[in-house]
């Protein structure tokens, strides 16, 4: 048994998952297919993709279908960096062209935190423990 994040865009998957492998290391794609033609999502965009940042198995999509809804803070990835550097790095990097909710500080739980939707929506706590 796994369990994997999943991530729905619609049709940014495929630019959301290699800045995510841009900015983390130890990522990596693990399979693409995208949707051809004549198929229920537009020709090229993403019909399931995996792939690896930092370790964590994640997937994603782009929905042929428009939803009421979109990501929310109310989940989101969490992340625990092992160095001053990369938790700076990785906090400008998810928050530049996204919204930050909580800029990078001193909060009383950890030496550092920050938390920011990227530019595709999808909520990031980035943590120096």
């Amino acid at each position: 048994m796994q369990v994997q994040p999943f991530l729905m865009f619609t049709g940014e998957a495929e630019a959301a998952m290699r800045f995510y492998l841009e900015v983390f290391p130890l990522s990596e794609i693990l399979e693409v297919k995208h949707y051809g033609p004549d198929q229920a999502g537009p020709e090229g965009t993403v019909f399931l993709a995996r792939f690896r940042i930092a370790g964590q198995t994640m997937m994603c999509i782009d929905s042929p279908i428009r939803h009421d809804f979109t990501f929310t803070p109310a989940l989101s990835m969490f992340v625990d960096c092992d160095s001053e550097v990369d938790h700076a790095r990785i906090a400008a990097a998810l928050a530049e062209g996204g919204t930050v909710l909580m800029p990078l500080g001193d909060y009383g739980f950890s030496r550092s935190f920050a938390w920011v939707n990227d530019r595709f929506g999808v909520s990031w706590q980035v943590n120096l423990p």
